[in-house]
């Protein structure tokens, strides 16, 4: 693994399981995403037993990546605790304002402390990196009131050192794009429901199963905006392809079906909001 990362990466591993190590035990929040998996497979080389990953489930998360999650943690030997979710019951998420990601996080760290506590577990820790330090991130005011740990933001790890470790490694993850929770669709100010969410998620599993393994489907009332990298816009514009798009994409409710131009970009919906974490008008 040495020959392959630079001195600095190295660096970083080891500050990264000396600060794991020094916790003793641990409860990790897993989504089965590039930087929770990194953080759970280190976390577990470093306390084995004394670790154990948390995965919440609610209409906003993908089947499949609950089912990644089991898979990996079944094929490692880490104890997995699965619980369900109710984040439509807190006002503050269904309302879908700016701080959105405040009310959702604090509900699943809450979650995880009491399932930390009922297992002898001391901390529970997060997968952020030091990139989400550079958007905005109201989900990490909650990690920070409810004392979770952040480990890789403690070690100074940004994303490409995560994507190179977990490479190095033999990680499923680490050539797997990005993702968010499926409450991240919606224009900020449109009510999350249920019905909603299913919509968006039988959106992108359609386009992922056409081989758009990069996208987003952003959700703006019956308008569906549909966000892959440039490279892809052609081939989803295609005769044959967009009609099929635009077909499934009205059969699950979509009243409009558009293209971004722009093409993909990470947290898009935040470019409505200033720096004050207001709604720009």
């Amino acid at each position: 693994m040495e020959d392959v990362l630079s001195m600095e990466q190295q660096k970083k591993l080891a500050q990264l399981k000396e600060y794991i190590r020094g916790l003793g035990s641990l409860a990790v929040g897993f989504s089965a995403g590039v930087d929770s998996t990194f953080l759970l497979a280190v976390a577990h080389e470093v306390l084995g037993e004394r670790v154990i990953a948390v995965t919440g489930t609610d209409a906003s998360v993908p089947e499949r990546e609950i089912k990644e999650a089991k898979a990996f943690c079944e094929e490692r030997g880490i104890r997995h605790i699965i619980y369900t979710m109710d984040p439509m019951k807190e006002e503050g998420y269904r309302k879908n304002g700016p701080d959105r990601c405040y009310f959702c996080k604090r509900g699943i760290y809450t979650e995880i402390r009491r399932i930390a506590e009922e297992n002898g577990i001391e901390y529970m820790a997060e997968g952020s990196n030091m990139d989400d330090l550079g958007d905005y991130r109201p989900g990490l005011r909650a990690v920070e009131e409810l004392s979770v740990k952040s480990p890789l933001r403690e070690a100074k790890m940004t994303k490409a050192d995560i994507r190179m470790l977990s490479k190095a490694m033999g990680l499923p993850t680490w050539s797997k794009p990005a993702y968010a929770c499926l409450a991240s669709r919606f224009v900020y100010g449109e009510e999350i429901t249920e019905e909603k969410l299913k919509m968006i998620d039988q959106a992108e599993q359609f386009l992922i199963e056409h081989g758009f393994l990069e996208e987003r489907v952003r959700m703006h009332g019956k308008i569906a905006r549909i966000e892959v990298p440039a490279k892809d816009i052609p081939r989803l514009a295609e005769d044959g392809v967009r009609e099929k798009v635009y077909e499934f994409f009205k059969r699950i409710g979509f009243q409009f079906v558009t293209l971004d131009l722009r093409g993909y970009q990470m947290g898009s919906m935040n470019k409505t909001i200033n720096n004050d974490g207001q709604l720009s008008r």
